[in-house]
């Protein structure tokens, strides 16, 4: 495999997801911009990435060290269950877990994941439900926060 086919694969993703969000509205909006923005700016950094790939590409790609694949597919389980329980648990659980979980994959100390995620998903979770009013899953603290 070579830079060129993963080029070509991030095109086709770009194409699919700007089909996918292109009909996306909602019922009632708050913002001008509304909910299709954020698939169709991805779906643009995408393909521009693709594009970049493909003409520059040609270089072949290394094989993953030792452990790496295994390590990806655990990131990919973590991203499923924090999908699956950021609503349960409520942002700041959720988000300092995954953080805890993926700063380990990364090979980060247990202290300092644990520190790293609370605080970071504390400054994000005040930022966003606080100071820019997009509304977070409590989840467990919602008695707290």
């Amino acid at each position: 495999m070579n830079d060129r086919i993963l080029g070509v694969g991030a095109l086709a993703l770009a194409a699919f997801m700007t089909a996918a969000g292109w009909g996306i509205e909602a019922p009632f909006a708050y913002e001008p911009v509304g909910p299709r923005a954020f698939p169709l700016l991805l779906a643009g950094i995408i393909g521009l990435c693709g594009l970049w790939l493909v003409y520059k590409g040609g270089n072949t790609v290394q094989a993953n060290p030792p452990g790496a694949n295994g390590r990806i597919a655990l990131m990919m389980a973590f991203t499923v269950a924090y999908a699956f329980l950021f609503q349960w648990l409520g942002f700041v659980v959720a988000t300092s877990l995954m953080t805890v979980f993926v700063g380990r994959l990364f090979g980060g100390g247990w202290v300092k994941c644990a520190v790293g995620g609370v605080v970071m998903s504390l400054f994000f979770f005040v930022l966003f439900d606080k100071v820019l009013d997009v509304v977070l899953p409590g989840g467990l603290l919602e008695t707290l926060i």
